[in-house]
């Protein structure tokens, strides 16, 4: 029975990065159905407004805009 030191000491270099390879594009198909499954548009419809959560809403707006004032 090879120990585990042993066994990858085995590897060549190329299987490693071949490993690598299937891993990196296991996880990118994995990404991609997450993002574009139809279950997570309202969720993502609300994310994408999340920059503009703190400013008021036009119909909101409670408060006069302030004038310049050109006297002296």
């Amino acid at each position: 029975m090879a120990m585990p030191f042993e066994i990858v000491s085995q590897l060549s270099s190329g299987m490693i990065r071949g490993l690598g390879t299937v891993v990196v594009f296991v996880a990118f198909v994995g990404l991609t159905l997450w993002v574009f499954n139809s279950k997570r548009t309202p969720a993502f419809a609300e994310a994408r407004l999340l920059p503009f959560a703190d400013e008021p809403l036009p119909n909101e707006a409670t408060q006069e805009p302030e004038t310049r004032s050109t006297r002296p």
